[in-house]
Parts: C-alpha cells; sequence; structure tokens
C-alpha cells in the first residue's frame, strides 16, 4: 500500500507565518492542472505498482479547486494506479472557500475527508495571522461539512503565538469538543526565516515567540484532549480512537509516497526526491516531459535516523527490533543514548518499544537528535 500526494501551489493570500511553496496570482492555474496531471502519468512507476491507499490533496490551498477539478485529478490517478476502494482522500480546506454549494459540490466528488485550517476561533488572532476567514465561518464550515455527510473531518489549530492567552487557548480547545471534531492537529508557532513573521519580529513590529508559553499551551492541549478520550498518537496530532490521518500515519511509519507538484516530496523506500518549487520553472518542465525533482539515495544512515525521529514521534514508538533490521549493530550504541532521558523520565521503555513520556514530548526534536548516528 501507498499514498499519493498532491500539492497545489496557490493561495488567496499569504498567512504572515507560512513558508509553504504558494503563489497568490491564479494566472496559470488551468496550466497548473494539466501539469499535474501529465506529472502522475510520468511518475506512475514510482511507487513500483502498489496499491494506492491515500491521497491528500495539500498546499497552498487545495479548496480553491472546483469539484470538477478534483475529480480530474483522481480520475488521472485512478488511471495510473489501482486504488483501493475504502482509500482515505483528504482535502485541505479554508473555511471561507467551504460554503453550501462548494460542501454540496465535493459530496459528488471521491473526496472524503477535509482537513479544515481553522487555526483559531478569534478574528483579532485571525487578523494578526493575516487568514482569509473570520471565526464565524470557522465554526460554520464544519457544521456545513457534517451536515453534508462528511464526518471524517480534522482541523488546525495553532498555539503559543503572543495574541493567545490561556483563557484563549482553552476555549479554542472546548469549541473544537463542542463542534464534535474527530481529529486535531495543533502546531507551536514557529517563526520561518523568510515569512513576513519573521521580517516583523526582527524591525520590532511584533515580538518574539515565547517558548515558556508554547510549552505551557502544549501541556494545556494534551491534558485537554486526554480527558476527552483523544488519543496522542503523534506529537501534533490526536485523534479519538480509529480516526487517525492514515495518510500522515503513513508518512511517520515508513510507507512509500509520491509527491505531485512544484515542491511536493516523495518516497519509494530507497530514495527521496523533491520537485521544484517554482511554479513557472515546474511548468516548463513538465511542458517539456521531464520532472523537474532532485533525488538522494538514502544511506543507512539516513534510513537509520529517519527513523528514530519519526518513530518517537508517534504513540507506538521506536521499536528495537525494526532499528536492528536497519542498521544491525546498532542497537547498542542507542541504547546507550537513552540512558541520560530514561533517568530524566523523558523516555520509558516497555520491553522492545522506546515511548516518550508527557514531558519527554516537549523535548522530541532534542531527544533525536542525540540519539542520530
Amino acid at each position: 500500500m501507498a499514498g499519493i500526494y498532491i500539492h497545489i501551489p496557490f493561495c488567496k493570500q499569504a498567512c504572515h507565518y507560512c513558508d509553504f511553496h504558494f503563489s497568490t496570482s491564479l494566472k496559470y492555474r488551468d496550466e497548473m492542472l494539466q501539469a499535474l496531471i501529465k506529472e502522475i502519468d510520468l511518475q506512475k512507476n514510482y511507487l513500483g505498482g502498489e496499491n494506492i491507499e491515500t491521497i491528500y490533496f495539500g498546499g497552498g490551498t487545495p479548496s480553491l479547486l472546483s469539484a470538477t477539478e478534483i475529480s480530474l485529478i483522481t480520475d488521472a490517478i485512478g488511471h495510473s494506479h489501482s486504488i483501493t476502494s475504502n482509500a482515505e482522500i483528504t482535502l485541505e480546506a479554508n473555511p471561507d472557500d467551504l460554503d453550501q454549494k462548494r460542501v454540496n459540490a465535493l459530496r459528488q466528488t471521491p473526496v472524503n475527508r477535509f482537513s479544515i485550517g481553522i487555526q483559531s476561533f478569534f478574528d483579532e488572532d485571525l487578523l494578526w495571522m493575516n487568514r482569509a476567514h473570520r471565526a464565524a465561518e470557522a465554526e460554520a464550515s464544519v457544521k456545513r461539512a457534517q451536515d453534508a455527510g462528511f464526518e471524517n473531518l480534522t482541523v488546525d489549530l495553532i498555539y503559543g503565538y503572543p495574541l493567545l492567552t490561556d483563557l484563549k487557548w482553552q476555549q479554542n480547545i472546548d469549541k473544537i469538543f463542542a463542534l464534535q471534531v474527530p481529529h486535531v492537529s495543533a502546531y507551536s508557532l514557529t517563526i520561518e526565516p523568510r515569512t513576513a513573521l519573521a521580517a516583523f519580529i526582527k524591525n520590532k513590529k511584533q515580538p518574539p515567540v515565547n517558548d515558556e508559553q508554547s510549552a505551557e499551551q502544549f501541556v494545556m492541549l494534551m491534558d485537554a484532549m486526554k480527558a476527552k478520550g483523544f488519543e496522542h498518537y503523534e506529537i501534533s496530532n490526536f485523534a479519538l480512537p480509529g480516526q487517525y490521518s492514515r495518510h500522515n500515519t503513513n508518512y511517520w511509519k515508513g510507507v512509500k509516497y509520491l509527491g505531485i507538484g512544484p515542491s511536493a516530496h516523495s518516497y519509494n523506500g530507497d530514495r527521496r526526491q523533491w520537485s521544484i518549487a517554482n511554479n513557472a520553472q515546474y511548468l516548463q518542465a513538465l511542458a517539456n516531459h521531464t520532472i523537474p525533482a532532485e533525488i538522494e539515495e538514502l544511506t543507512q544512515e539516513n534510513r537509520l535516523n529517519e527513523y528514530i525521529m519519526t518513530s518517537l514521534r508517534t504513540m507506538w514508538g521506536l521499536d528495537l527490533n525494526k532499528l536492528e533490521t536497519i542498521a544491525p549493530g546498532a542497537l547498542a550504541s542507542l541504547l546507550k543514548g537513552t540512558e541520560q532521558f530514561i533517568a530524566k523520565n523523558w523516555l520509558i521503555r516497555n520491553k522492545d518499544i522506546f515511548i516518550l513520556t508527557t514531558t519527554g514530548k516537549l523535548y522530541a526534536d532534542h531527544i533525536a537528535a542525540e540519539l542520530f548516528f
């Protein structure tokens, strides 16, 4: 089984914190659609004929596409691959795109899961982020999707930014529970170098991010989710039992995936590749029937470090038996490295599985980096 990611590189406007690849000009939208379809055909052998069990439309803002355009892309995937009958097909969507007409139209497509980029239920926060929607639209979009029969929903939230008091953060969390959303992805605000927010902070137009605030709000989130029966199955992701994102879970478990579109990444077990993050150059390459991607052959060390990083982020943890299959003989070194984190109660061992504790989740990246080979 494998997955396919489709990168739609267009947005209505630029969020101040975002460093994903996108353009706010829709000038080449039709050409991009045809290029994506062409790349799907050119890359049809990348996954070695494995069945497709997940398709994920990301971006950018995929909900800018019409239902017809989405169906054209999924039809192209079906022409080049075998899609399982119960495939999870996710569309990232902005609340302002999910009006009644659009939701009803999307119900007629293969899309069966929405990832709604809410970020906050407070207008002042959304304005600060330069989001295109407002709080009322956020709540209404979830209800419209549910009323139309989309039960498999996830929403995105952001915490750790200056405007977000602990009280407002708790109210955002409580709103998710009230809406009965089964999956939440929550991210601590990070300042990426080439973003508007980074420039604002550098020029002292905005205060810097407070790491202590982020940590405290992350703990608040973990406690609240646990109390409501959500499983913290990956550092940034919480779900009711059985409601995990199958697509993203496969990333963390090392399942093969193909990325289509400018800036999209792919992995087939032996190598990684990533497409150029430039719309014009991407379109030109596809017009010449070439794939504008760089390729990296994975070494044993690459595989080992990636497994350490991804496995420790999940509730399934780092399996010593799998580590030994990736790099025979590496076990002793890793066990020695874990001693300091077990002593601090950041890491626990359950038979052959290492799992982060609640406190350890605050230091996940640091722990992984220290265990790298």
